[in-house]
């Protein structure tokens, strides 16, 4: 890999921790900022990718939508209280052009529950579109790729 390849993986590699442990930590009115403003967030199952179905379990079209979508959480959304904590693998720097870069890395969140009960709650991969907004590494699109084609009604935090 080369010096600019080292620093672009490095680069990814701290946006990627920096997302996770806003979520993990519930600082979730920063989640949207790790997004271009016109930035794609999408849950969808493994089966349903690769059968080349467009359902998604979620999907926020803009960074405008993911703030409203952490406003609903918080403010109207009745939901028993949990945390993650998210495992993220290196990723794969699949392709860099026009100011593009895609990438592929996968996670398991872990929840735990109010009671004290755990479980991985979402294994996958995320396949990211990255790029260069007001001087940082933003997505300009995160696909969560679920493995499991079950998926608890409890979805309310980002993955």
């Amino acid at each position: 890999m080369t010096g600019a390849g080292q620093v672009l993986a490095a680069g990814i590699a701290r946006l990627n921790t920096a997302y996770a442990h806003a979520i993990d930590d519930d600082r979730l009115e920063d989640w949207p900022g790790f997004f271009a403003e016109d930035g794609i967030y999408r849950i969808v199952t493994r089966e349903n990718r690769e059968a080349g179905l467009p359902l998604a379990i979620v999907h926020c079209d803009g960074a405008a939508m993911m703030r409203d979508r952490v406003r609903a959480m918080r403010s109207a959304n009745i939901f028993e209280p949990h945390t993650y904590c998210h495992t993220i693998g290196p990723s794969e720097i699949a392709g860099t052009g026009d100011g593009v870069h895609t990438a592929r890395t996968n996670f398991v969140v872990v929840r735990t529950m109010q009671s004290g009960a755990m479980s991985v709650f979402a294994c996958g991969r995320y396949l990211d579109r990255i790029v260069e907004a007001d001087g940082a590494l933003k997505f300009a699109e995160r696909v969560v790729v679920c493995d499991s084609r079950t998926v608890d009604t409890l979805l309310v935090v980002p993955l």
